[in-house]
């Protein structure tokens, strides 16, 4: 039999995620280094896949509780933005399949920028319905932030297209005639969470890119309006802006 070459077995090892393929065992036995190096490359492949099934079955625990106690359209709600001195707070709720599979999903916190619009992608592929909520610096100013993610979660879950039956929310209760389930940390816990985590993440990123073309100095593109040392030393030589929240300390203090 014609010995394969180590570039044909590096090919196949890019298509097998499962230990069971009995090709495993047959090139374990072949001595050449290259094909020792890629089926070491491919078991530390392997164990990566198999931590995120393991995280992403963990994480539907809440979710196939509620669909055990009879619940079928279960929304996870997050937001994004309390800490920043400027632009608006966004929440995002999502409904998701009973049978969504996506790898990688986690707290936006946890994720590279680059990760989170991989997976902002395929949730807005695979999601049964997405609803977005936001409120501005000025609404932040009147109500206090703590109000104003609650106002936006409620904005949110009003866009969906359907109206859900059970809610799983990050560490808030909302005034809703729908039984819910308030996780602290549950960005870390829920998919449906972790999805509506990545979604107002993202989107609230991509609008404070727009906000720093509008506004230069602050570093909007850097820092999503955290107070970071850019965003410091720009108050300082230019002032405050437009979208800056005025009730937050130092702009406070500048007013």
């Amino acid at each position: 039999m014609k010995t394969e070459s180590i570039q044909q077995i590096k090919a196949d090892l890019a298509t097998i995620n499962t230990r069971s393929d009995k090709r495993i065992y047959q090139w374990k036995k072949d001595e050449r280094s290259g094909v020792q190096q890629a089926l070491a490359q491919w078991e530390r492949r392997i164990q990566r896949h198999e931590k995120e099934l393991a995280l992403l079955e963990e994480m539907q625990l809440f979710e196939n509780n509620a669909r055990a106690k009879g619940h079928r359209l279960i929304v996870g709600i997050d937001e994004v933005g309390r800490g920043p001195l400027a632009g608006p707070v966004v929440a995002a709720a999502v409904i998701l399949p009973e049978k969504f599979q996506l790898l990688g999903i986690n707290d936006s916190k946890k994720l590279s920028a680059k990760k989170r619009d991989e997976l902002y992608n395929e949730i807005q592929n695979q999601a049964i319905s997405i609803g977005i909520g936001m409120v501005d610096h000025n609404k932040i100013d009147e109500i206090n932030i703590y109000q104003a993610s609650k106002l936006a979660m409620g904005i949110a879950l009003e866009d969906l297209c359907f109206i859900p039956d059970y809610l799983l929310i990050d560490a808030m209760k909302l005034d809703v005639k729908i039984p819910q389930e308030n996780l602290i940390k549950g960005d870390a816990r829920s998919v449906s969470i972790a999805a509506a985590s990545i979604v107002a993440k993202v989107i609230r990123d991509r609008l404070m890119e727009d906000y720093a073309r509008m506004f230069p100095g602050y570093g909007f593109e850097n820092n999503a309006g955290y107070g970071t040392k850019e965003h410091l030393l720009g108050l300082e030589k230019q002032g405050i802006c437009t979208i800056h929240r005025k009730t937050f300390a130092p702009i406070k203090d500048m007013c």
